[in-house]
């Protein structure tokens, strides 16, 4: 019986996986150079964040592994470059390349962790809001309607000013900043779907309102939430990295591609171009890959766009 169920399992995923490859979606994705290009860099930065450290030439946050005698060393290839460093040093003799991976680390873990709790209370909220109307929806939609008054960025300094710098701190004004955009969405759709045929059955037959939202009306949004929590995870990274800059964001001790590009910025006009310009380069191109596959999925997911 058990060899039984598994060969049934085995062919149960083999036909999903030749559904998939067959189908309309992985069709336009293959003949998407742009979805492509943005799959390749979201890849690799995450093998990066992944295997990076066990592979990085020097810890450069230990402090008996960096020698100040190697500080403003330039990239390998250079001038006075040393093949140890391969994208030269900082001014506390840090490898640039291995500061580059253990800040994407931090980097990648903040902007999914505060993607996912902000897609958690937006959706959340978003879902009861819609679903219930009334007086619930009013306070809902009054907070976010005030809330987006102001740029978030700017509310994201004003609460890092008050709860001071740190990771926790960060992750909370991340979330604080990123639920709106998820249940102003959710609602738009909660109110639509609410309306149709079979949620007006199931309310008449004396189904439980949280059965509803979650066996009817969450399905129905779940592709909208994707495709802003892709996108997300890019404007995060760069608000991290953003905040860390202004030097509100992650701790000096702490890594960040942020601090980086703030201490390679301050010698950046003495020629010492290497300390802030890899940096910068590397945040570019992971965001700039998070985006277009987020393009991608808005265009295939959306029906409306279609």
């Amino acid at each position: 019986m058990e060899k039984t169920t598994e060969i049934k399992l085995k062919d149960e995923k083999t036909s999903l996986w030749k559904i998939f490859l067959k189908s309309e979606f992985f069709y336009n994705y293959r003949h998407n150079l742009s979805a492509i290009i943005g799959s390749i860099l979201v890849l690799i930065a995450i093998l990066v964040a992944i295997f990076g450290k066990s592979v990085a030439p020097q810890n450069p946050y230990d402090l008996a592994s960096i020698n100040l005698a190697d500080a403003y060393l330039p990239p390998a290839w250079s001038d006075g470059g040393d093949m140890r460093f391969l994208l030269g040093t900082d001014n506390q003799g840090r490898c640039i390349f291995s500061a580059i991976i253990y800040g994407s680390v931090s980097s990648l873990t903040i902007g999914l962790i505060g993607m996912m709790a902000s897609c958690i209370i937006g959706t959340t909220l978003g879902l009861i809001s819609g679903y219930f109307g009334g007086r619930i929806d009013s306070f809902i939609m009054r907070i976010a309607d005030v809330q987006l008054s102001f740029p978030s960025m700017l509310i994201a300094l004003f609460i890092m000013s008050i709860f001071g710098r740190g990771i926790d701190k960060l992750l909370i004004a991340l979330t604080m900043v990123g639920w709106v955009t998820y249940a102003r969405t959710v609602r738009g759709e909660t109110l639509s779907a609410k309306k149709k045929e079979y949620v007006e059955a199931a309310r008449t037959i004396g189904i439980p309102n949280y059965r509803i939202i979650l066996k009817h009306i969450l399905p129905n949004v779940v592709t909208s939430v994707i495709v802003l929590a892709t996108i997300q995870v890019g404007n995060f990274i760069l608000t991290e990295a953003t905040l860390s800059f202004l030097g509100v964001g992650v701790p000096i001790t702490e890594p960040s591609l942020g601090l980086l590009v703030k201490a390679g910025f301050d010698v950046l006009f003495s020629g010492l171009w290497w300390t802030s310009v890899f940096p910068g380069i590397y945040i570019m191109l992971v965001v700039f890959g998070i985006n277009l596959l987020g393009d991608f999925l808005r265009d295939e997911l959306n029906p409306n766009l279609k």
